[in-house]
């Protein structure tokens, strides 16, 4: 009898282990998932008309947002080009996205004229711009890269190098993906109707 108890209680203890092994293998992985899902990137930056818009005023739609600047010479000309044919694809479908243009350069781009620029692309292309700080935060919200290099042959002497991913935000701010640059409008389109 003796010996029928000892081997209950170690089977009850080789249980127990399993158990505590699951946890400690499945925690990481389960936080990891949890961190990924709530990862909610934010922008507080105000638009030409000097009006602050942040993240919660898009709540409901979709935002592709993308970082860049006024005097950049291929990668956020393509990348809005690319923009401007989703929201035309979209149709009425449309005014569920919101798609935003993050300056990395905001003193010289609104010298220049943030919402022209925009506006010879699409529209509905919102251009947003802030000071060092804001703009900083906004960038490392998004966990995207910008740094600002000498070029001698560049306007005002310098360029701006800069992570070039159009980021696709859902209607409740989580971070949903993010499409690398040169990704077509068609793909760029597909993946936001199968989410409506």
């Amino acid at each position: 009898m003796r010996l029928r108890h000892i081997q209950i209680g170690l089977w009850i203890m080789a249980g127990l282990a399993a158990l505590a092994y699951g946890a400690l293998v499945l925690r990481p992985q389960m936080n990891a998932q949890t961190q990924e899902a709530t990862f909610r990137p934010a922008f507080s930056l105000a638009d030409s008309a000097g009006q602050l818009r942040a993240t919660d005023e898009f709540a409901g739609k979709f935002q592709l947002v993308f970082f860049g600047f006024t005097n950049c010479p291929d990668v956020c000309p393509t990348t809005l080009s690319e923009v401007a044919q989703v929201m035309d694809y979209l149709g009425d479908a449309a005014a569920k996205v919101q798609p935003i243009f993050i300056s990395i350069d905001p003193e010289r781009d609104r010298k220049l004229g943030i919402d022209a620029f925009t506006q010879a692309f699409h529209p509905t292309i919102l251009g947003l711009t802030g000071d060092a700080e804001a703009t900083r935060a906004a960038a490392e919200s998004f966990k995207t890269f910008f740094e600002r290099e000498n070029a001698p042959d560049a306007t005002d002497g310098y360029t701006m190098s800069h992570s070039a991913a159009l980021y696709l935000i859902g209607p409740k701010g989580d971070w949903l993906r993010q499409f690398d640059y040169g990704t077509p409008a068609d793909a760029i389109l597909s993946d936001l109707k199968s989410r409506f």
